[in-house]
């Protein structure tokens, strides 16, 4: 990273944490030079990087200034409390007939799971793969199959190393995308009938996995910035026989929360204590846009107990289906679930990333993305702001691409879906991330597509609906 790019993280973070605040002047070029000691340019480049990010703003012989997202920005929401209880799931067909409703191409697709595919490097990945075939021998392609190919986790471990976790090769295993891997924890932990510690709210296909396997969820709240309640979880597991945690201490889906790093270490020391493995669903760790590194739970891990999951189809390679665990004690039992079931993930796919990772500039990428994905959290956030109602409340994460809605108690965000639809717009309702079907006013909207004026009277039109409740 560039000495302003490091710059501009520092003042961003400054800015997100709340130590400067929306409409108070950010230091001046002169005391910011003296202050982190680089030269004037180099803070004239993070200033000018900061404005492009949507949070500062110039004023003419004035300097610059934290940028007012709107004259009333919208509050974040609080954690609601609930007994943990166990709950059968049967959400499936109400999230079927929900996704099936948000597929039309020409929505505005504030429903989606994923990104705008512009975002991807995808004619770069497929020179990759191009060049990672040619050279491709035979013997390679047989000998990688169940694991997958020695050179991406080679390249998945040197990752690792960089953010503080230290992994054996033969602890890692290539997937068909993080779906595979998660299913398979799930399936060399338990058996039907048992009960998996899941968050709430949570992604919803988490829910699906609970119902086709036949498990029960023992739904823990999760706080909008501060992640899951270790106290719920704690009691949780002192009076419940739970198999098996699946939780994401990272950017949370829907959510966006991470918790803190000694939120992290206090979670491991009590899975550790009560010796109930965890799943660890990290997708969304290289999405990260604040400067602060988020360090998985499974840094901490000395007993082989975090199954670590991560996947390159919500950073890099949509489509691609290449994903990945780190089994810890149970890497034996995954890696014969999949040679029972897939056998071996995409030999293409699996080139073509491992290929990139050494020589397509994945960080650079990365960059970039980011810089894309903040940038429009701001203008989603300022357009909520302008067109929901003023009790609305709105997470803020430092991450990802979803946004969580809080709306007044009386809106029903599936009769706001089926109003929505009818207008071209999508969006994805609360009660689908809940096995009791909670969170009735709540919805994630995605801001991983760039904002266009399309976007802005989307927003507008949702904002009108929403009044009519």
């Amino acid at each position: 990273m560039k000495r302003y790019e490091r710059l501009a993280d520092e003042i961003a973070n400054l800015i997100r944490t709340g130590v400067l605040k929306a409409g108070e002047k950010v230091p001046s070029v002169r005391h910011a030079s003296r202050t982190y000691a680089v030269s004037p340019s180099t803070v004239f480049q993070a200033y000018y990087l900061l404005e492009d990010k949507g949070l500062i703003i110039a004023r003419a012989r004035s300097g610059y200034y934290v940028r007012e997202h709107a004259k009333r920005p919208l509050h974040e929401p609080e954690i609601t409390g609930h007994k943990a209880e166990t709950t059968e799931v049967d959400v499936s067909e109400l999230v079927f007939s929900i996704l099936n409703s948000i597929k039309d191409p020409a929505t505005t697709p504030f429903g989606s799971a994923f990104p705008s595919p512009q975002l991807f490097p995808l004619p770069r990945l497929a020179r990759s793969m191009t060049h990672a075939l040619r050279h491709l021998s035979t013997q390679a392609a047989i000998a990688d199959m169940t694991a997958g190919s020695n050179e991406l986790r080679r390249q998945i471990a040197l990752r690792y190393r960089v953010n503080g976790t230290r992994l054996p090769l033969e602890e890692l295993v290539i997937t068909n995308g993080a779906m595979e891997a998660l299913n398979l924890c799930l399936q060399s932990t338990t058996s039907p009938g048992d009960l998996v510690a899941i968050e709430a709210p949570a992604f919803y296909a988490t829910l699906q996995v609970l119902e086709r396997l036949k498990l029960k969820a023992v739904e823990i709240p999760v706080h909008p910035r501060e992640g899951v309640d270790l106290d719920v979880l704690e009691h949780s597991l002192s009076h419940l026989p739970i198999k098996v945690c699946w939780l994401m201490s990272s950017l949370q889906n829907p959510l966006g929360a991470s918790m803190s790093f000694e939120k992290k270490q206090a979670l491991y020391t009590l899975l550790k204590q009560h010796q109930v493995p965890l799943i660890e669903d990290d997708v969304y760790a290289e999405l990260n846009f604040s400067n602060q590194p988020l360090r998985a739970v499974k840094s901490f891990d000395d007993d082989g107990l975090v199954m670590h999951c991560g996947s390159f189809s919500k950073c890099l390679a949509p489509g691609y289906r290449v994903g990945w665990v780190a089994g810890g004690r149970f890497t034996e039992a995954i890696d014969r679930l999949k040679l029972m079931t897939t056998i071996s993930p995409s030999v293409p796919a699996v080139a073509a990333i491992a290929d990139y990772l050494q020589h397509g500039g994945y960080d650079r990428h990365l960059r970039k993305l980011r810089h894309a994905l903040e940038t429009q959290q701001s203008a989603m956030l300022d357009s909520a702001a302008r067109h929901f109602p003023s009790e609305t409340r709105v997470t803020r994460p430092t991450g990802g691409y979803f946004l969580w809605f809080e709306f007044p108690e009386r809106v029903d965000t599936l009769q706001l879906l089926r109003m929505a639809i009818a207008q071209g717009i999508s969006l994805a309702p609360g009660p689908i991330f809940s096995a009791s079907q909670r969170f009735g006013n709540c919805a994630r909207l995605n801001y991983g597509h760039p904002w266009t004026p399309e976007s802005e009277k989307a927003m507008g039109t949702l904002g009108r609906m929403i009044d009519t409740f």
